[in-house]
This record gives structure tokens, sequence and C-alpha cells, in this order.
């Protein structure tokens, strides 16, 4: 089965006051970079949708060898994007949704979710007993992803489909942290 993953990189971080996308980790490396090295390591076909304007994140991806897509409705929010995303995963029977905001999640981590997920499951990381990132869909939810907008994701599936979802116990504590503000970098 394949199971691939759609990166959300279109976000205008308002919160963080500029791109943290390029903010610098306290290991040097920019968070865009920490996340693409992860993926790199989880070794899953992957797709990082970013905004129209995003020229400088796509020649990087380009530099790095990840595929990519400019999302025209990237500007109504990561549903948007996700909607128009989720059209890329097509040849895939199940979808790991990642937030290029969390670049401390562990590759293997990537790998025990699309291990999980199938194309009717809806596959949850937890660490610590939260839910986290990222999260896996079947294909038997693409169009219902497609329907989305505005700023609403796909967390509203798991709560429609609540015997679908299969939580599974990671150890992983990047599957929770996120970068909302500069403090979030420490």
């Amino acid at each position: 089965m394949t199971v691939g993953v759609l990166v959300l990189a279109a976000g205008k971080a308002r919160r963080f006051g500029s791109d943290k996308r390029l903010a610098s980790l306290p290991d040097g490396r920019r968070s865009i970079e920490a996340l693409l090295d992860q993926l790199d390591a989880s070794g899953l076909p992957t797709v990082v949708c970013i905004g129209p304007e995003d020229t400088g994140i796509a020649a990087l991806l380009d530099r790095r060898g990840f595929a990519w897509k400019a999302c025209k409705r990237s500007e109504e929010g990561m549903g948007g994007t996700l909607a128009e995303g989720i059209a890329l995963a097509d040849s895939w029977e199940s979808v790991l949704i990642v937030l290029a905001d969390m670049p401390w999640t562990r590759g293997s981590t990537y790998r025990t979710v699309a291990n999980r997920v199938d194309r009717k499951s809806i596959c949850v990381p937890t660490y610590a007993g939260r839910r986290g990132h990222p999260v896996g869909f079947g294909k038997r939810y693409y169009q219902e992803i497609a329907a989305l907008g505005g700023d609403i994701g796909a967390r509203g599936l798991q709560e429609k489909y609540p015997d679908n979802v299969l939580e599974v116990v990671v150890d992983d504590p990047g599957t929770l942290r996120d970068i909302d503000r500069p403090e979030d970098l420490e």
C-alpha cells in the first residue's frame, strides 16, 4: 500500500511575526530544513503545499528534490490548502497530513503512522496520552478533505468518524511540539 506525505507549508505565520519556516532552530538549521531532513529520513513520497508567492521556499524544495505545489487557495487558510493539495495524493492509498511548523517529529514516527493507516482509518499518534501529528487519512476521506475550505483543517473528520480513529502510541514528543511564537524555537 502506498502512503504519502502532504505537507501544509503555505501558512502566513501571523502569530510568529515573520516567516517561521525560515526561522533558525537552536541547532542552526532553518525550521523547514529540519522538517525536510525528517521527511527524507522517513523515505515516504512527499508533496509540499506552498503559497503562490513562495518562490524562495520553492527553490529550496527543488534543491532538496521535493515535489511541491503552489496552492492558489492558500489565501483561504489551512482548509483551502488542504482541499487543493489532497488532489495530489490520488495515487496514494493513504496520506499523512503534516504541518510545516512541526520540525521535531522524527522520520521514524512518520513511518510508524504510515505502517498503521489503511484506506478506511484515521491514524493519530499519541504521546503522553495526547494526540499529535502527523495524522494519517485513508483514501476513503479524500472527497471530504477536498470539500474543506477556510482555516478549518481535517480535525473534524476525527470527530465525525470516532470509530475509525486508530491511536498509535509513539515515543516522540515532537508529535506535540509546534512553532507558533519565537519562544517556541527554544
